[in-house]
């Protein structure tokens, strides 16, 4: 069904790198949510009042908060769809962000809610019946809300979108719950325990809801922070790169992210510091193209002028590197050059240290400049040590 509707309503489906494009799927999503969960807040709500269910009706206030997520989605959607402007010369597609933090807020507070009533269920117990009737619309229920986690799934799959990633999540949170109420329906229909299975069932539920509202405010606050990018399209970014033969070396790769779809990448490229100069500029700036029209972004590459043909250089290179390995495996240098002087020969170079990193800052540049005497007296070592960004 939702495939023939983004035929019927979404223009050039496939070319999800256009922001409109991309948009009409957030928003054809939304609607398609908000349709399906209303429906289901309806059919539950009436279940619920026939069964005197606390579950039941706990299930169906669920899916109304789920409707009211979906229009606070697709607002983030039309919102972070806007163009620049010149306060905001990024763009404003972190609202898609920003709106998905309020849909968790709200379903945590919805969760909350549902824990204390059915607590008080479980102190308070009330007969609760069941009927072929209740049980057949949850049955229903957990059919159609795995049908929205598949499509929401998908959609997120092909837009790279983390808010319809929790949207689908939450819809599979949802089957589950509404599976554990249907267990207990029955439980009351077959007269198996005089245990207050409803009240148990809709604290279950509750605690669902919760688990999904504090992953949602995880999966939306890591963004506006700045989280690093995944590990694929870093390989991703440095192979277009270093597959020009102007590139000797890659290094200090950031990603910019200000919402989907608005991106920026910046990057040092290593280069023959003896090369003309205009050759090299002009190589570089078909690599920025070429990313730009990869990944739907804007690209700037700073060029490292480097001595290539220099046999110390590459001899002190390939120690510091072996000696920082030694100490810790992840850190990474970049950027050795030589200043030669009458007493001694500066090394400087530029050392990433991973966060994780247990040895201080004071006590790495030690250790490797003692390394480096060792190997060559006339060594002394300038080290810039910075943090990574990938």
């Amino acid at each position: 069904m939702f495939t023939l509707l983004t035929k019927i309503f979404i223009k050039n489906k496939d070319d999800v790198s256009d922001p409109k494009v991309r948009e009409a799927y957030g928003t054809l999503s939304g609607a398609y949510g908000i349709f399906l969960n209303i429906l289901l807040f309806v059919i539950k709500f009436f279940a619920g009042l026939i069964s005197k269910s606390l579950a039941v009706t706990a299930d169906a206030m669920n899916n109304l908060s789920d409707a009211g997520a979906s229009i606070i989605t697709v607002l983030g959607f039309k919102l972070s769809g806007k163009k620049p402007d010149k306060d905001h010369p990024f763009g404003h597609g972190r609202f898609e962000y920003i709106t998905g933090l309020f849909v968790s807020f709200l379903i945590l507070l919805m969760g909350f809610e549902l824990l204390k009533s059915s607590a008080g269920s479980i102190m308070h117990p009330e007969k609760v019946t069941g009927s072929v009737l209740s049980v057949s619309i949850l049955v229903i229920s957990i059919l159609v809300k795995a049908y929205m986690y598949f499509f929401n799934h998908a959609v997120s799959k092909k837009i790279n979108s983390a808010s319809m990633e929790a949207t689908a999540k939450d819809s599979l949170s949802d089957t589950v719950s509404t599976f554990v109420v249907l267990i207990s329906t029955v439980i009351y229909m077959l007269n198996l325990t005089t245990l207050p299975v409803d009240g148990i069932a809709g604290v279950i539920v509750s605690v669902f809801i919760l688990k999904n509202g504090i992953e949602s405010v995880k999966d939306t606050i890591h963004p506006l922070l700045g989280q690093p990018p995944e590990k694929q399209f870093v390989n991703q970014i440095e192979e277009i790169v270093r597959k020009h033969d102007v590139v000797e070396g890659v290094h200090d790769l950031i990603v910019h992210d200000y919402g989907p779809g608005r991106m920026m990448i910046t990057l040092h490229a290593e280069v023959d510091g003896k090369k003309n100069i205009f050759d090299i500029h002009d190589e570089i700036d078909n690599i920025e193209e070429e990313l730009a029209e990869v990944f739907n972004c804007t690209a700037t590459i700073h060029m490292d002028p480097i001595d290539v043909d220099s046999k110390e250089i590459k001899e002190l290179n390939e120690l510091v590197k072996k000696i920082a390995k030694e100490i810790y495996c992840d850190l990474t240098t970049h950027d050795l050059r030589i200043v030669p002087g009458p007493t001694h020969t500066n090394v400087v170079f530029d050392l990433v240290k991973p966060h994780e990193c247990p040895v201080s800052d004071s006590e790495l540049s030690q250790m490797i400049n003692k390394k480096v005497f060792e190997y060559n007296s006339k060594y002394n070592c300038v080290i810039k040590i910075e943090p990574p960004f990938v």
